[in-house]
């Protein structure tokens, strides 16, 4: 199989040419770390001796145990843009040569902004999004065909029809997109998922080309939206073109048997933990279609490295989200996760950080104060809030309170914000694709969807809205992966209502949608929200208030939690009221007087801007 831009770059080969795939396939001039490991692969190239023309200078070759192999590494240190040649030769005779491309970057590439507290971010699973080309669902070399009557196969979602519905995305109140993986994989069944990569320098043909990708990035940039990758470090798919012929034997984790990984990633931190049973967290796969990368051998580590700095360069990309985050080496992710935040000082990347203990999840933040203890320093921006999606599955069913139960779950998980170093640096989320979605364990109870995205909206971090939610879509994750990742309605020619136009919504659809449009629309407006600080109170009768608050605003957000109408007595919250004497909601558009008693729906939220 050849790789697209394999075929674009390499025109200028003799008919001898032995060589299969470059990598990275071009780079750029000017880059901050001006060291560049090319790889070349083909059959027995490592018999060649290698040289290179014009005034570039080869600082390292190495070969490894495969003689199809060759590394190169070279100093690009003050060489600008332009073309220079590779020459292969063996006994002295030039065998062939090849064309390699330094190409100019985009002006102040390396200050692009990122995602941050100001954005909304919106996941995507591509496939199951839009099908915006049908032509492409299907594609002869890769082996997974689409069937949209298969629940786990490929249903014909793509990068064209996420850009014909950027509009809609836009409108939503959403400023940044993250997709679920969009490069290759070609695993037979469920490849859908794409998290079993095939070949990391090439989009899906199912999806579209990589060109199709830059457009994305700038039809995205043309709405001043963010386009944020889902890149995976830990492990490729058992069908990656390299599985059939590894540079190294080390290049993945291998065993006598096949060990999966135990998933009880608090051995890493701990300071009890067996050394097997860390090893096996780290080494071993994560499921048997997936080889388990080795961040430890330099080799990867440098291959890693450039391809998301690649990737970068090559389609503007605005942020990454990390997929399995720790189970990779802690040392070789924290120098990947450092190698692209020195290219890009502002380049903000969320890891996944699975973990249902904040120390945990702490501790895996960028100077993280627990980290240090064993001087550990992941050098990783954002870590996920998992536990506060945990709270959110159940917090809102708790009609009544105890000591433990009720809506001082919210509480308590804030409580605990002072083991994170960066709080603005979170993402909070409910659901995701990989967990139930909150709609099905709500119900489809409107009051708590209300309750549930008003708190993602307004406490401190990167708000994430899953697709679908803002619509009322449930799945239920016990029945299965495609029971939480449905198509969207209105996203395949047939589809019996288009729910990207208003007037293709039901109205529950409409409810939800005019709801959450609404209140992320108006969290662009107001910067208290975005990096204000946050002031809780200890909730009393299931009832949780709390502000977000800069020098110039102040917001306040009441939840009662509670099945029936209760009346709020505001005195006890002057610390944060301050001289206001009124606050509108900005969801309903009525005014309170913060004098008088606030009387609360059961099940409700608002959020007043305090004047």
């Amino acid at each position: 199989m050849k790789n697209i831009i394999f075929v674009f770059l390499f025109i200028s080969s003799s008919i001898y040419a032995q060589i299969d795939k470059i990598e990275p396939p071009f780079w750029y001039a000017g880059m901050h770390n001006p060291e560049l490991q090319i790889m070349f692969y083909g059959k027995n190239i490592a018999q060649n001796e290698v040289s290179v023309s014009n005034e570039m200078v080869i600082t390292n070759i190495r070969k490894t145990e495969n003689p199809n192999y060759i590394f190169v590494t070279i100093d690009t240190k003050d060489i600008p843009a332009s073309d220079f040649v590779f020459t292969f030769k063996n006994k002295n005779k030039v065998t062939f040569t090849k064309k390699y491309s330094l190409k100019q970057r985009r002006e102040n590439s390396a200050l692009r902004k990122s995602y941050d507290a100001s954005d909304m971010m919106y996941l995507i699973m591509p496939d199951r999004f839009a099908n915006g080309n049908p032509k492409n669902d299907s594609d002869k070399t890769l082996a997974e065909k689409a069937d949209r009557n298969n629940p786990g196969g490929r249903h014909g979602g793509d990068i064209e029809g996420i850009i014909k519905n950027l509009d809609y995305i836009a409108s939503l109140g959403a400023t940044a997109i993250w997709s679920t993986p969009l490069c290759e994989d070609n695993d037979k069944t469920f490849s859908y998922h794409t998290y079993a990569q095939s070949d990391v320098y090439k989009i899906d043909p199912r999806y579209g080309t990589n060109e199709d990708y830059v457009r994305l990035a700038s039809e995205m940039h043309k709405r001043d939206m963010k386009l944020v990758m889902d890149y995976v470090t830990n492990h490729w798919g058992i069908e990656h073109w390299m599985m059939k012929d590894l540079p190294t034997k080390d290049w993945i984790h291998q065993f006598e048997n096949y060990t999966q990984s135990n998933h009880k990633k608090s051995t890493i931190s701990d300071t009890n933990a067996a050394t097997i049973d860390k090893e096996i967290c780290l080494d071993g796969w994560f499921v048997p279609t997936m080889p388990d990368l080795n961040q430890s051998n330099p080799l990867v580590l440098n291959y890693l490295k450039q391809n998301a700095i690649w990737w970068i360069e090559y389609a503007d990309l605005d942020g990454f989200r990390v997929d399995t985050y720790n189970y990779s080496d802690p040392k070789g992710i924290a120098q990947w996760t450092k190698a692209i935040t020195d290219e890009y000082p502002n380049f903000n990347i969320a890891g996944e950080i699975w973990m249902y203990n904040q120390a945990q999840i702490a501790y895996w933040q960028k100077d993280s104060k627990i980290g240090a203890i064993q001087n550990y320093n992941s050098n990783l921006p954002t870590v996920m809030d998992f536990t506060l999606q945990d709270a959110l599955g159940t917090v809102f069913n708790d009609d009544e309170a105890t000591w433990n139960k009720g809506i001082v779950k919210l509480y308590d998980n804030f409580s605990n914000d002072f083991l994170y170093p960066n709080t603005n640096n979170i993402l909070v989320f409910a659901e995701n694709h990989d967990t139930n979605r909150i709609n099905e364990i709500y119900k489809n109870d409107f009051k708590k969807y209300q309750m549930t995205i008003a708190l993602i909206a307004t406490v401190r971090g990167i708000p994430q809205l899953y697709y679908g939610s803002e619509i009322g879509m449930s799945g239920d994750k016990n029945i299965g992966d495609a029971d939480i990742r449905q198509g969207f309605p209105g996203g395949w020619k047939g589809d019996k209502n288009n729910a990207f136009l208003k007037t293709g919504r039901t109205p529950v659809q409409e409810k939800y949608f005019d709801f959450t449009s609404k209140l992320f629309n108006w969290r662009k407006t107001n910067e208290a929200v975005h990096f204000g600080k946050m002031t809780h109170y200890i909730p009393e009768n299931n009832v949780y208030v709390y502000f977000r608050y800069t020098n110039e605003k102040t917001v306040m957000i009441v939840m009662n939690n509670g099945t029936t109408n209760q009346n709020l007595k505001t005195k006890r919250f002057q610390e944060n009221i301050k001289i206001s004497k009124t606050g509108k909601d900005i969801l309903s558009g009525k005014s309170y007087n913060l004098e008088n008693e606030i009387t609360l729906e059961g099940k409700s939220v608002i959020i007043l801007e305090l004047e």
